[in-house]
């Protein structure tokens, strides 16, 4: 028997528990769950049960599953996962399903172009073989480990056997999965085997299914589970993935298969502020693109000014609806043949983990000179980058609220009186004779006075509405005509 911790004063519990059960034909395949009201002091007080019958799930898949307690009003969610015997779920090189001249021959017309409008769930299918692992880290205390290998893809999930006391284990098992989508990432971890314990982690890669190069062996250095670092080992694999494209891409735009198993986050420092940085780097990548653009109309460069003056006039002038995404397009293409936008963003990931793994080496070096008191103010300026930004975000979005709210009356009548004039300009005069002025005003406005200050109407309007918390500030608080000074000092503290 076996069973959850207790969660109390609630009625509906979430317990986040996962346990391994062996079953056997002679248990029938169903298994029986009961729920019980622990209580210290008596008996423990039945709640429900119910049923589920396992042979109707299939084998080597997470299922979600919301079970009604008979007897008792109430569901029980679980996921569950029906993992065979390694004779079943894997098998040896030999028999290797697309290497078979006849089978792959099925498989490619099953995925073939003609194929393409017939049952649109069955995008492809991906091959997989786990040939070996070297150099893995030592789990046991006699120097060794026992490892095995798991490979999930979605809510997919296959197992190796074990291969025990080995650091370079050989297992030469070949995986088969359906894909569902081809923007699916396959995992594949590699653990130690305790019977006593839940399996040690050793190792991890995670390969998105279009990055696969299909029949080639590949060495793939073992990351942490973060999938941030490198840890010890290496293990080998060849994959080849068969797909068809129209499937493909209708599948590209319903929403992903959403994972049932993932690990609950963690609070972390190094997480924070490497998400921090991550926003602030978009938002420095728009802020030099703005600045550039702003270089134009301030006349720092006269060769760069006069270019994105006429540009911007032939381009006004005859702008049509169709140009915008013909635009993207060029745009595109351009960075496809010319940019280097590919290497700047692996350069910017690596920048970033080096950075990570530069703080955990700090850290590990600076720990023991380090007291508590610091590393709450290193956290603390963190946060408070953080609350910042947030900050500023929120009030953006209440101001705007609040403007049309009618929280300050004059501020709305303002805004009623330009949104009015823009109406009437946009019925008019044609759209493009609005923007050509906007941006011949914007060009010739440093050159009519050199020493204007640029600023921007929009977001000075917007800086006179309060926002949420200026207005909690900003509210008068009613005294009672019945209270003396001195109570009403001790009941507004503040």
């Amino acid at each position: 028997m076996t069973s959850l911790q207790t969660v109390s004063k609630t009625l509906s519990p979430q317990w986040r528990e996962q346990f391994d059960l062996h079953l056997y034909e002679e248990t029938g395949g169903v298994l029986e769950i009961t729920v019980w009201d622990k209580d210290t002091g008596r008996r423990d007080d039945f709640i429900g049960r119910c049923q589920l019958d396992l042979s109707t799930l299939s084998k080597e898949k997470t299922h979600h599953l919301e079970l009604p307690l008979e007897e008792s009003r109430g569901v029980l969610v679980l996921l569950v996962t029906l993992t065979a015997s390694a004779a079943v779920s894997i098998a040896d090189l030999s028999l290797t399903p697309l290497e078979d001249p006849e089978e792959r021959r099925e498989i490619l017309k099953r995925y073939g172009v003609r194929k393409s409008l017939s049952n649109l769930r069955d995008v492809g299918i991906v091959q997989v073989k786990v040939l070996r692992a070297e150099g893995l880290m030592v789990a046991d205390v006699t120097g060794k480990s026992d490892p095995f290998c798991v490979l999930e893809l979605n809510n997919d999930r296959l197992q190796t056997h074990t291969i025990y006391k080995n650091l370079n284990p050989e297992w030469n098992k070949v995986f088969t999965f359906n894909v569902k989508d081809v923007h699916s990432v396959l995992e594949v971890s590699v653990f130690d085997e305790d019977r006593d314990r839940s399996a040690d982690f050793l190792g991890k890669v995670a390969i998105p299914l279009l990055n696969v190069r299909n029949g080639v062996q590949r060495a793939y250095l073992l990351k942490n589970k973060e999938l941030t670092a490198p840890t010890k080992g290496v293990i080998y694999l060849e994959m080849e993935v068969i797909y068809n494209t129209i499937k493909a891409a209708l599948k590209t735009v319903v929403p992903a298969e959403q994972k049932y198993v993932e690990e609950e986050p963690k609070v972390s420092k190094q997480l924070l502020q490497q998400n921090f940085n991550r926003v602030k780097r978009c938002i420095m990548v728009l802020f030099s693109y703005g600045t550039y653009i702003n270089s134009c109309f301030e006349w720092e460069s006269s060769q760069r000014s006069i270019t994105a003056f006429i540009l911007f006039v032939v381009v006004v002038w005859n702008f049509e609806l169709y140009m915008l995404p013909l635009g993207l397009v060029l745009l595109l293409v351009w960075n496809y043949f010319f940019s280097s936008g590919r290497e700047t963003a692996e350069t910017s990931m690596e920048a970033m983990f080096e950075w990570e793994d530069d703080e955990e080496d700090k850290e590990e070096k600076d720990s023991e000179h380090k007291g508590f008191m610091d590393k709450l103010y290193a956290i603390q300026d963190v946060f408070i980058s953080v609350q910042t930004a947030l900050d500023e975000v929120a009030s953006f979005g209440e101001r705007l609220k609040n403007t049309f709210n009618w929280t300050v009356p004059f501020l709305s009548w303002l805004a009623i009186a330009a949104l009015c004039l823009a109406t009437l300009l946009l019925y008019l005069i044609p759209l493009r004779y609005l923007v050509l002025a906007w941006g011949v005003n914007k060009f010739t406005k440093k050159l009519r006075d050199p020493y204007m200050i640029e600023n921007n109407e929009l977001l000075d309007f917007l800086s006179r509405v309060p926002s949420d918390v200026q207005m909690m500030q900003y509210r008068e608080l009613r005294a009672d005509p019945g209270q003396s000074p001195n109570k009403r000092r001790r009941a507004y503290p503040s």
